[in-house]
């Protein structure tokens, strides 16, 4: 018995020291040279955030080959209208990244991290008309090394796309004159977003800073890329809108303008994510590529066969796994901080996160709440510069302790953590570098997914994670940090000339995090139909232009400190014409972001995103389909019989959220309307008094799907009660209300609220148009369509409220059904006309301009 406890006993010594072996901070390793990319443009700088930091972060799963069953499937069941696959990246795409990326970081993803199905790829190889090099004192011409070549239709499992063409060189030129360039001028098939990837090949002599430009939409965004490192494969410069079209306005130039000798290559151009292309059983998934697994991404991103395939072709589920460990190996490889992995490609990444969420239930209704896992018993015995792999213990630790932390603070819930995990898990055994999983929460507890699908939620634990990772890199490097701010709030625009507006607003202070106080901002512009440049930086919280008259501007304003930038607001937008002697203002009272309309009973638990398919923070790809089966009684159970089982409908389908950017639609339809001058403000600044109304002619109050829903976490009152007084005052001083939206009337519905209605707007509620798929309005001699249902183009007005006439006003619009979708009201005391839809919801621009002048006239003619 003595021998058996003693030889256990140094197991358990040997095992601890065996993980405890190593450094247990970076110490002297630290890369201080160019980063893998550097946005040249950026107004704002950062010396306390992550700047200069490469971070590897994923989210968790998607769809995958099974070649046991012969077809694609998702690696976790579907569930509350959702799978893991989907789901997790509804928090890292939107939210961790840009953050990270904010903070001044150089972010890898092993999965494509663009939903954007479309894909345009440039290359030199294609003998297009899209690319063109220009050659002056420096000449073009291949180089030594292999490579990326594309073709039509699928590639087999595994050809390397990156092994079977050409790249080209050229001398770098360190004088500002007799530039060689090369132009990828694609062909964009709509308009939209696009994720721009360039490729290059990695040299002896490379340098630190090829000149990249991208142009989009008529602006220029600068970039520096370090050709040392990453050649062979994807690299990430930015997403960007791009117009419909071939354009040197919509393009990507490569220069050999340096600040060294050396050497310039450049290899293929990808815009767009694209569609899955690796083709398994003879079939590829159908999907988008980034809802496939990381396995099929890294094939196509270069990665030799044995990252892309750890199982020589013989499981596709297991390869996934292991391809998003071995990928960040591949590409730190020779780094400073994986000095020990031969072959990589110098990319100075130093810690790899893994986003999941996790099954579980809880039959008493409670939280399964937060893990974190890493491995610390198995794998090498230190990471790849010699640190202990306690360092990863320590990051999941702290990961899981801020989330509660973070969450609770932000909704007081008292949520659950499920300490730290200590075991074998690929996603931590294999990086050389620190790293953790961290499962946000169960997406089989409906508790759980309940607030998880809520975007406030999911920004507040993805800014958790981030502000996590900040200060894990701090205490790594012994260095100082600062937490990047919040998004400024009650932003407003005014004229103080004719042709001269103010904007102003207020910083938010994270009352959390003391060094996360603003200390400039970075005002965004957009004027007509350009894209927004990239910002100027001021450190004042006012901003003064002169406009153009008769272009329409926009900006948006995001706050800065030496952390990095935070979120931005809602644009707002503003005009000015010659001669006009009144003024107009569009008030924003649309910010309602939330999850799908909820059934919680004691019989049924689920989202009906049939009623509401809720807001999410711009588009989203993060929904398989409708909730079939709602039964309580199921918790817990697998398959079609299992409560949250539902249908796949939307998978790999984009549905549009909250853009924040609906002013905009308003001003441009009512510069058609007379001459007037236009500015804009939040619905906020409006209930502090920090805009008078009385000011204006006429007043556009824009409620888009504002209302109290009862479960989003944060409360979004379409009137609340000061808002209610500010527009009681201007109304009582003969003023002119126009205001829209799809539940003005049904979210006041209190004695109080209802009285309010029917003396202000001269509406009554006469219950919710619930036929979204008959869609059309008619009044006023003419016929619209408006979106009701989910789409890809714009939020829809899903059953909007019914609303009828009180008080001598008169019903003017139509629903199909025959209920009244306007009311309009011209009396001795004031004017409203309320429409129980969102205005820009009219799908037709030419029909939103026919009806605003419609109605501004009524209004404004005496």
């Amino acid at each position: 018995m003595k021998k058996i406890f003693l030889c256990t006993l140094f197991i358990i010594l040997v095992l601890q020291a065996y993980a405890q072996a190593g450094k247990m901070i970076w110490e002297k390793t630290n890369y201080q040279d160019a980063p893998w990319v550097f946005n040249a443009s950026r107004p704002n700088q950062i010396s306390e955030g992550l700047q200069n930091r490469h971070l590897s972060v994923w989210s968790s799963h998607g769809r995958y080959y099974d070649g046991n069953k012969g077809v694609w499937k998702w690696q976790r069941p579907v569930l509350f209208g959702t799978t893991e696959d989907l789901y997790t990246q509804t928090i890292v795409l939107p939210y961790l990244i840009p953050m990270l990326e904010n903070a001044g970081a150089i972010v890898f993803s092993p999965r494509e991290r663009d939903w954007q199905r479309k894909e345009i790829i440039i290359d030199n190889d294609g003998h297009s008309n899209d690319y063109k090099e220009e050659s002056l004192k420096k000449k073009w011409k291949n180089t030594s090394t292999q490579g990326f070549s594309f073709h039509l239709g699928n590639y087999n499992d595994g050809e390397n796309p990156f092994t079977s063409g050409t790249a080209r060189q050229v001398k770098a030129r360190t004088k500002d004159t007799k530039i060689s360039s090369v132009i990828y001028q694609p062909t964009i098939p709509e308009n939209g977003k696009y994720a721009v990837y360039v490729s290059y090949q990695t040299q002896k002599k490379s340098v630190v800073d090829a000149e990249y430009i991208v142009f989009h939409k008529g602006q220029e965004t600068h970039f520096r890329v370090n050709q040392r490192m990453g050649g062979g494969t994807w690299v990430y410069l930015g997403t960007f809108e791009f117009d419909k079209g071939n354009s040197i306005n919509n393009s990507v130039v490569l220069t050999n303008h340096s600040s060294h000798k050396g050497i310039v290559t450049t290899d293929a151009v990808r815009f767009g994510g694209g569609m899955g292309n690796i083709s398994r059983g003879g079939s590829v998934s159908g999907l988008s590529r980034s809802l496939e697994g990381a396995r099929y991404f890294a094939q196509w991103a270069g990665a030799p066969w044995n990252v892309v395939s750890k199982s020589n072709g013989a499981n596709d589920y297991n390869d996934d796994i292991n391809s998003r460990s071995l990928m960040t190996n591949w590409l730190a490889g020779g780094s400073c901080y994986v000095p020990n992995v031969n072959g990589g490609k110098n990319v100075p990444i130093e810690l790899a996160l893994a986003v999941h969420s996790d099954a579980g239930v809880k039959l008493d209704g409670s939280f399964v709440g937060t893990l974190g896992i890493c491995t610390t018993q198995q794998g090498t015995r230190s990471l790849g510069d010699g640190l202990s792999r306690q360092v990863s213990k320590a990051l999941a630790q702290q990961l899981v302790s801020n989330v509660k932390k973070d969450l609770d603070k932000a909704f007081e819930i008292n949520w659950v953590t499920r300490s730290v995990w200590d075991r074998n898990y690929s996603e931590t055994r294999l990086p050389e570098v620190p790293s953790a999983i961290i499962e946000t929460l169960s997406h089989q507890n409906f508790p759980d997914i309940k607030l998880g699908q809520d975007p406030n939620f999911k920004f507040t634990i993805a800014r958790s994670i981030y502000k996590t990772i900040l200060k894990y890199e701090a205490n790594m490097h012994h260095t100082k940090y600062t937490v990047q701010p919040l998004a400024p709030d009650n932003f407003r625009i005014e004229f103080i000339t004719p042709k001269r507006i103010r904007l102003q607003w207020k910083a938010t202070y994270d009352t959390e995090e003391p060094t996360s106080i603003p200390t400039s901002y970075n005002i965004y512009t957009s004027k007509g139909r350009g894209g927004f440049d990239n910002g100027v930086n001021i450190t004042n919280s006012y901003y003064e232009i002169d406009l153009t008259p008769g272009l329409i501007y926009n900006f948006k304003v995001t706050a800065c400190n030496r952390g990095g930038e935070s979120f931005p607001t809602e644009v707002l937008s503003a005009v000015c014409r010659d001669g006009a002697t009144q003024t107009i203002l569009v008030v924003n009272g649309f910010h309602r972001l939330s999850s799908p309309a909820i059934i919680n009973s004691d019989t049924e638990q689920g989202f009906d995103i049939e009623a509401d398919p809720g807001l999410t923070y711009g588009a989203t790809a993060g929904w398989s389909g409708r909730q079939a089966n709602f039964d309580k009684s199921m918790i817990g159970k697998e398959g079609i019989n299992a409560l949250g089982y539902g249908g796949e409908e939307l998978v790999g389908k984009i549905i549009a959220g909250n853009d924040f950017n609906y002013v905009k639609e308003h001003i441009e339809a009512l510069y058609h309307a007379g001459k007037y001058n236009i500015v804009s403000c939040c619905s906020k600044a409006v209930e502090d008094g920090e805009v008078n109304l009385v000011r204006y002619t006429l007043v556009d109050l824009l409620l888009g799907n504002e209302k109290d829903d009862g479960h989003s976490l944060y409360y979004y009152k379409s009137f609340k009660p000061t808002l209610r007084q500010q527009i009681a005052n201007y109304l009582n001083k003969n003023g002119k209300l126009l205001v829209s939206g799809s539940y003005l009337a049904s979210d006041m519905q209190s004695d109080e609220e209802r009285v309010w209605i029917q003396n202000n707007l001269k509406i009554a509620y006469d219950g919710s148009n619930v036929d979204n798929y008959n869609s059309f309005v008619s009044g006023m001699g003419m016929s619209f369509d408006v979106f009701r249902t989910i789409n890809e183009q714009h939020y829809g007005a899903y059953s909007p409220d019914n609303i009828v006439p009180v008080n001598n006003a008169f019903s003017v619009l139509n629903y199909a059904d025959g209920h009244s979708a306007a009311v309009a009201y011209k009396g001795l005391d004031n004017c409203v006309f309320t429409m129980s839809f969102p205005f820009e919801c009219i799908k037709d621009v030419a029909a939103r301009n026919s009806i605003i002048k419609g109605i501004i006239t009524y209004m404004t003619n005496k």
